[in-house]
């Protein structure tokens, strides 16, 4: 084996391989090969400053090679399950308590039903979420029907004029992407996801996200499938 790989097998070998962690789908690629951090970012559909986010946060660190930060198979195991926590909104330190759970582990089954126990809760956080945005749009209903004046933008609601990127990070939005998550699918930075967002509740007269989606929902922009 050439000297320089084996220096660079010495490398990767320091990242914490304590505990287990659930099998998840990974990127396809050669195991043997680290990812550098462009085609770690390519693999996952998120930014070089989301890895960077995520190694201040201590959800993930990177090996390195000289000054260039590299993954191995281990990083990505680790990146699968950090990526499926964000893609549903899991909060920061929620994810470093369930990788500590992981990482005190014995044996794989008991990493398997660590997950599925963070899951479900997530879940039921979720059909809370769900539920008071009913309450919301069936507020909204009410005022709609009422002719409440402290309303008075809402029949304007069905001539609000969304640009097309507007309206894909509306779509977004609706299915509950977080802004971290819009950021990564319309490949833009996190601070011009949450103005592109922003922008889209003023357009809505809304107070929140929440009311900007039931506003889109009621005027019929988008479906409340």
């Amino acid at each position: 084996m050439p000297r320089d790989h084996w220096k660079y097998e010495g490398v990767l070998a320091s990242t914490d391989r304590v505990g287990f962690l659930p099998n998840l789908p990974l990127p396809h690629h050669d195991p043997a090969t680290p990812l550098a951090i462009a085609d770690m970012a390519d693999a996952f559909g998120v930014t070089h400053r989301t890895l960077h986010f995520y190694e201040e946060k201590g959800l993930l660190t990177a090996a390195r090679m000289g000054p260039m930060r590299v993954y191995g198979e281990e990083h990505i195991r680790r990146m699968a399950v950090i990526n499926a926590c964000r893609e549903i909104d899991m909060p920061i330190a929620a994810i470093l308590e369930l990788l500590a759970g992981f990482a005190a582990t014995e044996d794989q089954a008991e990493a398997d039903r660590l997950f599925r126990e963070a899951l479900l809760a997530r879940r039921r956080e979720l059909a809370a979420q769900q539920a008071n945005l009913r309450r919301q749009m069936q507020r909204i209903t009410e005022l709609l029907e009422n002719g409440d004046p402290r309303d008075t933008a809402a029949d304007d609601d069905q001539h609000v004029h969304l640009s097309p990127i507007e309206s894909e990070c509306l779509t977004f939005m609706a299915d509950g992407y977080p802004a971290s998550r819009i950021a990564g699918l319309m490949d833009m930075e996190v601070s011009a996801a949450l103005t592109l967002e922003a922008g889209i509740i003023r357009k809505f007269s809304a107070n929140n996200r929440f009311q900007a989606i039931a506003k889109a929902v009621l005027s019929g922009m988008i479906s409340a499938d």
